[in-house]
Order: C-alpha cells, then sequence, then structure tokens
C-alpha cells in the first residue's frame, strides 16, 4: 500500500487545525485574567468563580440537566424499541419514518414542533422541550442500537424461543444482555446532544425557559467573555467525557456499523 504523501499530511494538518484550534483557543483564555479576549495578561481562575456563583447560569445549567436526562431515558426506550423492529421488520417505511427527523433540517423540525405545540394549545416550557429533544434523539438511538444487533447472532434468540421461552424473555435475558453496550452509548448520544441543542430548544422553549444553549446565546451577544469561555469549557469536557465512555462501553460499535452497511 502507498504510504500519505506530503501534500495529504499537509491537509489534514489544515483541516484538523481548522476543526480544533478555535476549540484550543476557547479553553485557553477562559483562564486568562483579563476581560477581554485581546490578549493574553496572565493565569486566573476567577472565571470559573464567578461562573459558579451565577445564579442564571445554574438555574439554565439545572433545566439542560433535567431536560438532557428525561430525553435521553426516554428516547432510549423508544429507539430501542424502533431498532429492534427496524431489525426484525424489513419494511421499507419503518426506518423512513425513524430516521426522518435525522435528516429533516434542525430550524425545519423547530418551527414544524412549534406550530405542533401552539396546534394543540400547548403551554412551551420544559415539557414542550424535553417532547422536541426525544422527538430528533430516538433516530439515533435507533441506528446505535441497530447497529448492535447486526453484529449478534440471532440464533441465540432462537435457541432461547426453543427452549420455551416467550418472545419477551427471550428479549430480555438474550437479546438485551447482548446489545446493552449499544444501549448505553445510544442513551450518553442522546444526552449529549439533548444538552447541546440551541436550534430546536429556541423554537421550543417559550419565554420563560433558559437552557445552558440558550444562556450561552444571550451572553455572547454582548460580547464573548471569559466566562463565556469558562462555561463553554466545562460544556466541552463534559461532552468529551460521555464520548469516551460511551467509546469504552461499546468498543466494537462502529465495526458493528461498518459490517451493517456492508
Amino acid at each position: 500500500m502507498r504510504r500519505p504523501g506530503p501534500w495529504l499530511w499537509a491537509s489534514a494538518l489544515v483541516a484538523y487545525a481548522f476543526l480544533y484550534v478555535p476549540l484550543a483557543i476557547v479553553v485557553v483564555y477562559s483562564f486568562n485574567d483579563s476581560r477581554l479576549n485581546a490578549e493574553w495578561v496572565g493565569f486566573t481562575l476567577e472565571w470559573y468563580r464567578k461562573l459558579a456563583a451565577d445564579g442564571d447560569m445554574i438555574s439554565a445549567a439545572g433545566n439542560s440537566l433535567i431536560i438532557g436526562i428525561s430525553a435521553s431515558v426516554v428516547s432510549t426506550v423508544l429507539g430501542t424499541m424502533a431498532g429492534v423492529a427496524m431489525q426484525r421488520y424489513r419494511l421499507r417505511v419503518l426506518p423512513l419514518m425513524i430516521l426522518a427527523p435525522i435528516a429533516i433540517p434542525e430550524i425545519l423540525t423547530g418551527v414544524s414542533l412549534l406550530i405542533f405545540f401552539v396546534m394543540l394549545n400547548v403551554t412551551l416550557g420544559l415539557v414542550s422541550v424535553a417532547i422536541a429533544h426525544i422527538t430528533f434523539c430516538i433516530g439515533f438511538v435507533a441506528i446505535v442500537v441497530r447497529a448492535r444487533l447486526a453484529g449478534m447472532d440471532e440464533s441465540l434468540t432462537e435457541a432461547a424461543r426453543d427452549c420455551g421461552a416467550s418472545p419477551w424473555k427471550a428479549f430480555r435475558h438474550v437479546t438485551l444482555p447482548l446489545i446493552m453496550p449499544g444501549v448505553i452509548a445510544g442513551a450518553l448520544m442522546a444526552f449529549t446532544l439533548s444538552i447541546d441543542d440551541f436550534v430546536i430548544t429556541f423554537f421550543t422553549a417559550g419565554a420563560g425557559t433558559i437552557t445552558l444553549p440558550l444562556q450561552i446565546y444571550s451572553m455572547i451577544k454582548i460580547s464573548v467573555t471569559p466566562e463565556v469561555n469558562a462555561v463553554s469549557t466545562l460544556l466541552m469536557l463534559l461532552t468529551l467525557v460521555l464520548i469516551v465512555v460511551a467509546t469504552r462501553i461499546s468498543p466494537s460499535l462502529l465495526r458493528s456499523t461498518q459490517e451493517s452497511t456492508s
């Protein structure tokens, strides 16, 4: 196999620098001892202390956690059921219905859900945001669970049925333990997507509900202060931790996905 040439390495370095250098700047300037991000003055933890004492930010973070946990739990249950259905029942319309919220642009999903809630006279708040997040998280969980099922030996479930197990017992004692890494990975992915979402939350939150992304947006409209850099750094750290946990729990997930698409 031919080794990569220097132009390929240079292109890769430029692409990775474009992706990660801005993130590194955010992290570094969250420790900058200056309210202006124009130049580096010195190291400080003052912005993290101010962030911990900011009541509005703490309230927004609490709302995001409530919505994220609720959305991840419900979407994991429904997404697991959807993934199993897609794997067992080869209906062409089923993947289209489940995966459509992933393909549809977020702004269209947000506007559609807003119109839907208004038609049903639903008060916009934490509940409406949680329902909206569940809507688009189900598809992501279903993809992960279906990929895990594609790498599972179906003869194990058939053997359980031959031994007299009901469909529910065969699923609970055989299928579910085998796909549990994928289920957990899907739950972590749903939580990460929910807690980071801005566009759909913006349309479905209402006037009195503020989540962490909405609070950050309201702060950066004035200026990007080191406090914004600090909360962005913590949010980035939380996302990275969840990604690492997901990959540790389900190390064969990528391989299963590749096998299912081949």
